[in-house]
């Protein structure tokens, strides 16, 4: 069974009595959805309703979560979290530079006997798993792991968008379950549900691939020098971009070449998800 060591990961952890409601309250993810075993997507949000902490979220003990974030903002996150905890009877605490083991296959390649695996849900047609702690071991396959992200159109922050730049729609957290749109008022709720009512949600992750190597992330996708989107997680010929999607349309629609740098590129749309390319996109030049 192929796995990955992620070394660059921390977990917070929220418990106590009125930490299911705390959470609840502030986060896109629906709690009440969250079976044990399972490690959800979500965020916290502005009030704008951008992403400002991303994370996955399971359940710990008979009263507690813990959320999985990056190394690198787990205090902010902390901090963040106390500042809305106000008279909560809830303990938040931060355990830093956990060691992540995420194992993926099908069914019964996946399925682990240990009882700590938690199912990482974002993925649809594969099972992968998740198991926080223990010892490094031999075998990590780094770019296995980043190629199934890839694959499967799992954006993450840091390395596919920069935080404050983003809506949960841009980053497929409305395909992946990690917004609740039947749960009650959260931070920023109201443009992310104004986004999924009204269908405006332009902005989407598709994925890359070139008859050469990728250039870095970060690269402008373009198409006759108008920009269109952003290259995201690379993986030799193969990547993740955050893109319009009625640009990508339009683009295709007229035979006009969509390039990284100077490489062209072909986009498409995961083959899980529910969106399509628009009707009737307008021209990057009319937008």
């Amino acid at each position: 069974m192929p796995f990955a060591q992620i070394k660059d990961r921390a977990l917070v952890s929220v418990s106590g009595p009125d930490a299911e409601h705390f959470l609840q309250n502030i986060l896109t993810t629906d709690l009440d959805a969250l079976g044990r075993g399972q490690a959800k997507p979500g965020a916290l949000l502005s009030p704008q309703g951008k992403i400002l902490f991303d994370f996955l979220v399971s359940r710990a003990g008979d009263d507690g979560f813990q959320l999985e974030c990056r190394a690198d903002i787990a205090d902010d996150f902390v901090r963040r979290l106390m500042l809305y905890r106000l008279r909560a009877k809830a303990e938040i605490a931060k355990q830093d530079q956990v060691l992540v083991t995420v194992a993926w296959g099908d069914d019964s390649t996946a399925s682990r006997s240990d009882s700590t695996a938690l199912s990482d849900t974002r993925f649809q047609d594969i099972t992968v798993t998740r198991t926080y702690g223990g010892e490094a071991q031999d075998g990590s396959d780094p770019n296995g792991w980043l190629n199934m992200r890839i694959g499967n159109g799992i954006a993450e922050s840091g390395s596919d968008y920069q935080l404050g730049d983003a809506f949960p729609h841009d980053v497929l957290l409305d395909e992946t379950g990690g917004v609740g749109f039947k749960k009650g008022c959260y931070i920023g709720q109201e443009v992310v549900s104004r986004m999924q009512h009204r269908g405006t949600a332009r902005r989407r992750v598709l994925i890359a691939s070139a008859d050469s190597p990728l250039p870095a992330a970060g690269t402008e996708l373009t198409v006759a020098g108008r920009l269109v989107g952003t290259l995201g997680s690379v993986g030799h010929r193969t990547g993740l971009a955050i893109a319009r999607i009625d640009r990508v349309k339009a683009a295709l629609d007229a035979g006009e070449a969509i390039t990284a740098g100077e490489i062209p590129v072909r986009l498409a749309i995961p083959a899980w998800v529910k969106y399509t390319f628009p009707e009737g996109a307008v021209s990057a030049e009319e937008a």
